[in-house]
Order: structure tokens, then sequence, then C-alpha cells
């Protein structure tokens, strides 16, 4: 009945959480993650859930290793079912000798899980404790920690530090009170998950790592309106705008990189940030680029239905030079979509948004580290080359978390060229060698500061003279050739498995936690080749990896192959082996191995 575990390495463990919206799924799965990552454990934690607010199928997959994991699995060794629903719709999915946590069995349920269906008072533990109903979570995490042998006192710790002085008690309490039943039950699982290793990582999101990013590149300003999936985002920098989170990156010591030598070191009143929810896209990204001309570094995040509302103003950043670092998180299929779920078909839009021709910076991430790195390149490099600059998520990427570490000593904060002793000669858009111009704000003596959406001179004054209009197209673009020269400074693509390889597996973005995953089942290693920036692109190093490859693969959560379009642009090399994925949900791990043996 049950799926048996094949090419499955034994010392991969997943729990999954699922109930109605408003049950307390995701909060559930986040303090289970927390939990094991502080163990030691590498760690995987999914949300999958509808575009409802109540009701609707909710659960959170937690898939955990001593070894590094990149993705979750969709099989399940422990099932937590808060409602009649999670057992039915998942009963496939359970591994042999499974163990299913529920309120209550029928005789039906008894029949299909047997000797493994094991029934856990959550909802009577919660009203004889007086406590809500969505704090029975706790009850199923005790008695996880009880069934997988986990020490409860690191259980205590997690709990206090997530619901601090408001619910801890009891939470704790539910939680012991599940470790204790099942205690009293004697009921272990077959199958002990060793902990222990390297406990000096969080767990993370890609959003969290993002707006880190952000912070660890001096922020100033983030400006958002709430759109899934970019929307913690928003939450994330608004509860902590009255302090910089530990690890962003701006303690006592911050280094900056700047062209004025004699910019003072950071105040502290240059490390507090804003944050603004204004009444709509189109102000978000407007009141973002009138921050950034008054010379604060400014950030903002949306999805693709809120970034097309955006894109006269965008257009704006890229005619008027003005720095602006924006997050797009991909969501499946046109319009409204399926707004809760995941997609990677926004690709050829974003490399190309915004009306006429101008440069722009594009970095996909794969994961939560990568976001966090991205995210403090967009913010230094549209400072430094004052063009936009956009990192390309998704929500796989976005919102499920995996254990990470933010290594914050290694971003600087680059200021760009910012001209601080001006007179009133001074040319906002003056042609330089490298295309960047010295930049001032408003308010600096004895300068008159312009931007314009006309095209315009080097002082700012519009101008429909075709020399003029050219020279400044020319200048824009130029700044891309020495973007390009600085290629060396930045992963632009990354490589994995077997470097002697003929056979390649391209990749991007969020496809890389199951690819990567799915590599421990292959029969034959071959080479990996992950692109990180879309624009401007690696060709060389690209074309250099593929030129002579026997078999290329490339792997893409999107209907049209966008990435491998790109590539025959840009290099002239087809790739003829595709596996495209476009129903809304991520690769599974197993399935995608078994196609890329196929191939291979």
């Amino acid at each position: 009945m049950f799926w048996k575990k094949k090419n499955q390495p034994p010392n991969i463990f997943t729990v999954a959480i699922g109930g109605a919206a408003g049950d307390g799924v995701r909060e559930a799965g986040t303090n289970l993650g927390q939990f094991l990552t502080k163990l030691g454990f590498e760690v995987f934690v999914s949300f999958d859930y509808p575009s409802l607010i109540r009701g609707g199928h909710n659960f959170s997959r937690i898939s955990f290793s001593k070894e590094k994991i990149y993705n979750d699995y969709s099989k399940i060794d422990v099932l937590i079912a808060l409602n009649d629903e999670t057992m039915h719709l998942h009963k496939n999915d359970l591994n042999a000798e499974a163990v299913v946590f529920s309120d209550k069995f029928d005789a039906e349920d008894l029949k299909m899980f047997g000797q493994n269906a094991v029934l856990l008072p959550m909802v009577k533990t919660a009203e004889e404790s007086n406590a809500p109903a969505i704090t029975r979570t706790s009850v199923a995490l005790g008695a996880v920690c009880y069934l997988l042998d986990l020490p409860f006192d690191e259980m205590d710790q997690i709990l206090r530090r997530v619901f601090k002085e408001k619910g801890y008690e009891i939470n704790i309490t539910l939680a012991e009170k599940g470790y204790k039943y099942l205690e009293k039950l004697g009921f272990r699982h077959s199958r002990r998950m060793e902990h222990g290793g390297d406990k000096g990582k969080e767990l993370a999101d890609g959003n969290t790592a993002f707006a880190k990013g952000l912070l660890a590149a001096g922020l100033d300003f983030y400006i958002g309106y709430p759109m899934t999936p970019s929307t913690s985002i928003l939450h994330y920098l608004a509860k902590n705008q009255s302090r910089r989170p530990e690890g962003s990156g701006l303690s006592d010591g911050v280094r900056h990189s700047s062209e004025s030598s004699d910019r003072p070191q950071a105040s502290e009143k240059e490390k507090t940030f804003k944050v603004i929810h204004p009444e709509n896209e189109i102000s978000v990204i407007n009141m973002a680029l009138g921050a950034a001309y008054a010379g604060k570094r400014t950030a903002i995040g949306t999805a693709g239905g809120g970034f097309a509302l955006m894109q006269e103003a965008f257009a704006l950043a890229g005619m008027s030079e003005t720095p602006i670092a924006i997050a797009v998180s991909q969501r499946q299929a046109p319009a409204t979509g399926s707004p809760t779920h995941t997609s990677q078909g926004d690709l050829k839009w974003i490399i190309n948004s915004g009306h006429g021709e101008f440069p722009r910076i594009v970095i996909a991430p794969g994961d939560p580290e990568e976001a966090f790195k991205a995210g403090a390149d967009a913010l230094n490099l549209t400072w430094k080359y004052q063009m936009p600059a956009i990192v390309l998520l998704d929500k796989h990427l976005s919102e499920n978390s995996s254990t990470v570490i933010f290594n914050s000593n290694e971003i600087t904060v680059e200021r760009g060229k910012i001209d601080e002793k001006i007179n009133s000669e001074y040319k906002r858009y003056q042609i330089t060698e490298d295309g960047v111009s010295p930049m001032a704000y408003p308010g600096t003596p004895d300068a008159v500061i312009k931007v314009t959406s006309y095209e315009h001179s080097e002082e700012g004054i519009s101008t429909e003279d075709p020399k003029m209009v050219k020279a400044m197209g020319d200048k824009r673009f130029s700044k891309l050739k020495q973007l390009e020269k600085d290629f060396s400074k930045y992963e632009t693509v990354k490589f994995y498995g077997d470097p002697k390889s003929k056979n390649i597996v391209v990749f991007w973005g969020s496809t890389k936690g199951a690819v990567l995953e799915a590599a421990k089942y292959l029969k034959n290693q071959p080479k990996f080749l992950q692109i990180l920036w879309m624009s401007p692109f690696d060709t060389e190093k690209v074309a250099e990896n593929l030129k002579n490859a026997k078999k290329v693969i490339i792997v893409e959560n999107n209907r049209s192959g966008q990435l491998a379009s790109i590539i025959r642009e840009k290099t002239g090399i087809n790739i003829e082996n595709k596996i495209l994925k476009y129903d809304s949900l991520p690769f599974d791990v197993v399935e995608l191995a078994k196609q890329l043996n196929e191939i291979l």
C-alpha cells in the first residue's frame, strides 16, 4: 500500500503537518525546522497553501538529515494530521512504516494505517489546558520529539525563543504533555535520526535572506505593497526597522567602499532604516525613485503582477539612471494565475522589462544563501553603476526555508560615484569613460540637481538632437562593458558534479535544490552548470562549457524553456533535452532523478 523507499538514502527523514488555514500549520513546521536546525541537522522546510484566507488544505513538509539536504521530499515518514482531509490527501505519500498522528481514526483509517496509526489527543489536551485550538500543534511537536528520540530540553529553548513571554508557558506545557503521552505509550519510531553536526547555522527562507542581504549592504529605505510571494520581505523588514537584526552586516566597524575618499564611516543614524507601505505598487516604485534621488539606498519588492504595474517607472529608472534594487518573486501563470504556487515563467519578461532600450542587472539566486548575496550585490551594483537591479526569486525560494550561514563580513557597502564637492558646472549625466556619471543629491551646496524622463544633455536638459540622443544611449550601455570586466568578482555561474564529464545539466533559480538533491541518485554523475546572472549574461563562460558537451540537459519550471532560449540567443547553442514542469509545483526529487537518468 505504501511507497517503498527506493534509491533514497536512509539518513533522510520527512515530517509533514497538514490542516486548514488558521490551524498554525506553517508556524508548527517552522518551529520544528528551527528545533532540528538547533540540534545540528541540515533541514529543508516547505509550505503549501491555497489562495484562501480560511479553509483549504495547508501543509508543511520538513525533510532533514545529518548531511547536506537541498530540497524536501514528497514521501513522508511522519504525518501530523490536524483534520481528516490531511490523512486522505496524503495517504499515498507515506513511506513504509510511516507513522500517522491524528485526534481520531475511523475503521477505514485504522485498516489503512494499521499499527502505525497513533491516536494523539491534540484537541483534547489543548481544551483541558484552556488553550486556543491553534496551540494543539505543540502537542504534536512534543510527540515527534519523543518518537524520534530527540532531546526535549532543546525544544524548550526553541519555544521560549519563538513565543518569548507571550504564549511560551502554554506551548511548552502542551509540548511536554505530547512528549509524555507518547512516552507512556512507549512508542518509538523504528528508525532513529542521529543528531549533531554543525550547530552554527540558522533556518531562513529566500525572502528573509534577501532582506538580510539588503541590510548588510546598507539599506536606508524599503518600500513595498504586499503581494504573494514577496510579502514576507515587507513583514520582516517592518518588524526589524527599529534595529538592525544580528547578522545584518551593519554592526560597529562596517566596511565601506566609495569613489569618494573622504566619506566618513557610517554613523549610528545611517545604520537605521525605514519601511513604508504605500497604497499600491505604482506608488511603491515612484516613492522609491524619489528616495534614491534624495540619496537614500532604496529597495522594493513585489510579484509579477505588481511589477507589471511598475513598468513605466522602471523605464524612468533606466532613463534617469536612478539606483533602485528590486525583488520580483514569480508565481504560476499570467494575470492572477495560481498566486500561491511557484513558477519560473517570468525570466524573459524580466530581462526585457520596461519600454525602450536600457541596461539592467538581473540576478537569479537558487537558495537562501545566494538570495542573501544577491540582495547585497543588487543594492551595491545599482549604486555603483546607476542602473536598476532586479533579484528574480520565485515562490519555492521565497517562502521555503533551509539551513544556512550568512557571512555578512564578506559584504562591503559600495556607495558609488558620489560627488560631494561640486560647483555650478555640475553635470548629472556627464559622459565618462565607464559611462557612470558623478552623482550628487538635492541640498548639495552650489549644485542644481536634475533628473528627467526625457532624453537629455549632460546637464539634464531635455533634447531631441539625434547626435545627443545616440550619445546618451551609448553612454548608458557603455556601463555594461565595465560591468562585464567585473564578472570575475562575482559568481555569475556555478559548477557542481563531475568537472570532467561531457554531459552537462543546466539549471537556474530554485530548481537548484531539486537538481542537486536528485544528483544523489544518478547512475552517472554529469557536470552541473547553474546560471545566476541573467543580465548581463556571461556568454563567454556559458559557451565555453557547453560547446564541446556530448549531451546537454536543461531543467526549468516553465513551459517554454526560457533559459534555453536565452542560451541559444547568446551562444548559438541549441539545447534539445529539456525537462520542463509548469503545473505550479516545484520538481519532485525522485521523479527528477528518474527523468535525468533516462536521458543520461
